[in-house]
Formats: C-alpha cells, sequence, structure tokens
C-alpha cells in the first residue's frame, strides 16, 4: 500500500538517507499496477512498494539512483510488446508512465505524512513537464504548484472519486494522486463467518471495526488483534458515523442486534449495507424494518442476503462473497436491490 511506502520513505530521510519517490502517473493496455502506485528507492538501492509488478523495477531503481544524484525529476515510459509480455509479468502488451523525483523534508511531504497519519483526504498535484507540485487539503495548500479554480475543482472532483487522474492544463498535465484514509468495514456479530470476513478485509485494505455486546461471542481467539466494540451495535455506530467510504455488515440473526444497527446505518452515508441471512428471514427483516417506519427507498439500500449468489457454503466462501458484493459497489457503483423472493 502506498501508507507503507510513504512512510517507509519518511523514516529514511529522518534517518539521513537520500530518497527518490516512483509513481505510476498513467497505463495503456496491460498493467499490473494501477496509477498512484509508488515506490521509494534509497541510494544504496533498497526499495519498497512497487510500480509494475516486477517487470519494470530494475530500470526505475536505476533511474532514481540518477534522480538522487541530479536532484532533478523524470518522466519515464515503458511498453512492453504482446510478443514478451508474458515474460515481464504481463497478460498483454502496454505502457506504463512512471514519474520520479528526488523526496525533501518539508513542505508538502511533511504536509502529506501528517495527512495521512491524521487520517485526512488529500491530493497531490504533480505538474509532469517540470515537477512542480502542491498538496490540497481541506484547509490549505501546500506547495509551490499555483493551480486555477477550475483545475483545482477538478483536483478535487479525483478525490471525491477516490480515483487518481491526470488533467490536461494549458501548461501541461498535472498528475492528481489521490491519497485517501483507508475505507472501513463495520461487522456486526463475533460469529464465525466474521473471522474469514475480517481477515480477508484487512487483506484488502480495509479498517475492519467488530461491534458485539456479547461478551462470550467477542473474546473469541480468532478476533485478536482486532478493534471490538462491546457496546450496542445502534449506539456503536451512531459513535462511529459510518461515511461514504464505509460498508456495514450484519451477522447476528438477531432481530435485537441488527435491526436498531440497520436504523442507524441507513440514516448514514455507507456505500454499502448488507444483512446475512436466508430471503425468508430477510423478508421478516425488512417488514420489521417497514413497520418501524423506514421507506422503501431506503429499504433498498439493503443487500440481503448478503454477498454475492456464487453458492457458498462454508464461512471462508460466504466470507468471498460478501467482500465480492462490496468490491463491486465500491468499484463499480452496482447495486443489487433487497429480494423477498
Amino acid at each position: 500500500m502506498n501508507d507503507d511506502v510513504l512512510e517507509g520513505a519518511a523514516r529514511w530521510l529522518e534517518e539521513g538517507r537520500r530518497v527518490a519517490l516512483a509513481t505510476v502517473v498513467a497505463t495503456w493496455g496491460s498493467s499490473p499496477r494501477p496509477m498512484g502506485s509508488q515506490l521509494a528507492v534509497d541510494a544504496d538501492g533498497r526499495f519498497i512498494g512497487s510500480v509494475s509488478g516486477g517487470c519494470v523495477e530494475a530500470a526505475v531503481v536505476h533511474e532514481a539512483a540518477a534522480v538522487i544524484l541530479a536532484g532533478s525529476a523524470r518522466l519515464l515510459q515503458f511498453a512492453v510488446g504482446n510478443e514478451s509480455a508474458w515474460e515481464v509479468g504481463l497478460a498483454c502488451g502496454g505502457r506504463v508512465e512512471i514519474f520520479v523525483e528526488r523526496l525533501q523534508q518539508g513542505a508538502w511531504f511533511d504536509a502529506l505524512i501528517d495527512a495521512r497519519r491524521a487520517g485526512i483526504a488529500c491530493v497531490l498535484a504533480t505538474r509532469l513537464r517540470d515537477g512542480a507540485q502542491c498538496l490540497l487539503l481541506p484547509d490549505r495548500v501546500e506547495g509551490d504548484l499555483e493551480l486555477d479554480s477550475a483545475a483545482r475543482e477538478r483536483a478535487r472532483d479525483a478525490l471525491r472519486a477516490d480515483r487518481s487522474t491526470v488533467l490536461e492544463a494549458a501548461d501541461g498535465r498535472i498528475f492528481c494522486n489521490v491519497f485517501a484514509p483507508p475505507c472501513r468495514l463495520i461487522v456486526v456479530g463475533a460469529v464465525h463467518i466474521a473471522e474469514p470476513l475480517i481477515r480477508m478485509a484487512a487483506a484488502t485494505g480495509y479498517a475492519v471495526v467488530l461491534i458485539d455486546p456479547r461478551q462470550a461471542f467477542a473474546r473469541r481467539e480468532g478476533f485478536a488483534g482486532v478493534t471490538v466494540l462491546g457496546d450496542w451495535p445502534d449506539a456503536a455506530l451512531v459513535a462511529l458515523a459510518p461515511d461514504a467510504r464505509t460498508a456495514v455488515v450484519t451477522l447476528t440473526h438477531d432481530p435485537k442486534l441488527d435491526d436498531p444497527a440497520l436504523q442507524v446505518a441507513l440514516a448514514s452515508g455507507a456505500f454499502y449495507i448488507g444483512c446475512l441471512g436466508s430471503r425468508k428471514t430477510h423478508a421478516a427483516r425488512l417488514g420489521r424494518l417497514r413497520r418501524a417506519g423506514l421507506a422503501e427507498d431506503a429499504l433498498a439500500r439493503v443487500h440481503g442476503p448478503v454477498g454475492l449468489a456464487i453458492g457458498a457454503q462454508t464461512p471462508a466462501e460466504i466470507a468471498i462473497s460478501i467482500l465480492a458484493e462490496i468490491t463491486r459497489v465500491r468499484r463499480l457503483g452496482e447495486h443489487r436491490p433487497a429480494s423477498v423472493e
């Protein structure tokens, strides 16, 4: 993850090492790493992160050494033909453009590290022709790149969409690298399915919170190292305030726990809300929520039975189906309305 790369680079700078940072700023065709992927290199050739899945890392490390010595940024392009793609780990031919710069403590980099540690979303804008940069924070802008109002708004659009992008400006292309806090997954119910779901979600980059007031459930060994809240789910969700970067999944099957949690979640901006249970169980759940006063458009936000219909049976398979559906909604914006058939 970029967090690991940035923290590693910050640590190297604090130790007095000279450091270069490589960032994927454009891709065409097949590319194993998306825009915004990063790799940090020190003067001894040690590196962390990845910009290609391994196929051009050696060349980037070599160029980074030259950038560290010269101090001036470089824009690199690598192309892989279809005939040699398999040899370097690509399924088919493609191109990747990588911006390499020497890092310095102070200015925008320190502000970026502080923002990441504080969980504050921001955008780093880089003019690719000369390396001029600025960091757009909620309350200020750091750096020497001046953006006009239109470019600044487009950069903030990229942040809202959580998608790094390249802007075409009058004075050259500007790469907007989005740095947003990890998405959250709030799981209600410390049941057996929660264990693989939490492990998989954490591996995917989610910050996971588990809620269960039943101490006998929440104390299971499988939840060691997980943030576990023993409050009643509705009170815990009010405090957690789910937003557009939060998914909520209820797993308890207990209306006393799930229903109040769902009422809070449905009043929030959570991008995904899912409930474990059969179609019959879910139909009864929707009926209870209707009687509690929830409107049909709110109920339509609930994914139930939770997860993609892949015939999952084991806890791990069910966890896969849940995380796959969350991923589909997050990445594609697709929603499967609640079904009671």
